[in-house]
């Protein structure tokens, strides 16, 4: 989430609900250039690849432009059947100090009938300030962590007893995967709702690697992954998902699922790891501090009173 000063202005804005192929051409470019200015993506990774493949249900994009120029986008996501409605929204780095930001912001109230939650990643100054203009308050931390893969003694990984691991193979495993995401994370509806296409999504991404995909199986059975991601260009391997399955954790599989990623990482070349958590998920916090991560930024969510 990106913000701005007001100002009048004409401005067009179009509620879809699936862009054109050159609407998101217009929008990942938009995304592109705010990145470079912002120093992080103001969209996450889900909603970046949300924007091709067709519609999907609970998704809308909001597209905001002056003189026919794309200037500012939102997206909105209704699909949690408990929590209000999620948005990222990002303005145009030229475009900026124009009242866009806030012309989003209440339309996206609008759309969500006054039931929203909106990320500002990297918690900026004028994300917090949108927030407090739109009487939003802020009740989700959620920290990115890092720490160095060089010049830096990982422990050895140690299983708990009859505990093996291998490789995701893709087609053969994804039914599995996805069931043992969706019990992991069941209190965590934004990774554990990830469906089938969800998976072939990132399946068909550039970074995706299975040899860096980790399955932990029992007696045969799925007990655990750690699913890790290669940011080539910023050098970056990423803790992307680690996950236990309920009855399996407790007993350091998920400490031996993350050394064994890292490990995979570092022999990758890679020179610094990171990982995302939520600030009050002490307990994850605690192994990774002791695995020598710290917090690099966070990211802010906020949302309306209930």
């Amino acid at each position: 989430m990106t913000s701005d000063d007001t100002a009048p202005i004409a401005r067009r804005l179009e509620t879809v609900s699936e862009p054109t192929p050159e609407q998101a051409d217009a929008v990942l470019e938009l995304l592109a250039a705010a990145a470079r200015e912002d120093g992080r993506q103001a969209v996450s990774e889900q909603g970046r690849l949300q924007l091709r493949g067709g519609p999907r249900e609970g998704v809308s994009h909001l597209l905001l432009s002056v003189d026919g120029q794309l200037v500012g986008y939102a997206q909105l996501e209704d699909t949690d059947p408990v929590e209000a409605p999620a948005a990222e929204l990002v303005v145009h780095p030229a475009h900026r100090g124009h009242g866009h930001g806030r012309a989003l912001g209440s339309a996206l109230l609008a759309a969500s009938g006054k039931r929203l939650r909106v990320w500002a990643h990297g918690g900026h100054s004028a994300a917090r300030h949108l927030a407090q203009v739109l009487g939003l308050t802020l009740f989700r931390e959620l920290r990115q962590m890092r720490r160095p893969l060089t010049d830096f003694e990982l422990p050895e990984p140690t299983l708990p007893e009859g505990v093996t691991v291998r490789t995701f193979v893709p087609g053969q495993d994804d039914a599995a995967w996805l069931a043992v995401n969706a019990e992991a994370f069941a209190h965590h509806p934004e990774q554990g709702s990830l469906t089938q296409r969800d998976l072939d999504d990132r399946k068909a991404q550039p970074w995706f690697d299975p040899d860096g995909f980790f399955l932990a199986e029992r007696a045969g059975r799925l007990v655990g992954f750690h699913w890790t991601k290669a940011h080539a260009e910023e050098r970056l391997g990423e803790v992307y998902v680690v996950g236990v399955r309920p009855g399996a954790q407790g007993g350091g599989l998920g400490k031996a699922l993350t050394i064994i990623g890292l490990r995979h990482l570092a022999a990758a070349g890679l020179p610094t790891a990171m990982l995302y958590v939520d600030a009050d998920n002490k307990a994850a916090v605690a192994v990774y501090e002791r695995l020598g991560f710290t917090t690099y930024e966070t990211d802010l969510m906020y949302r309306t009173e209930t």
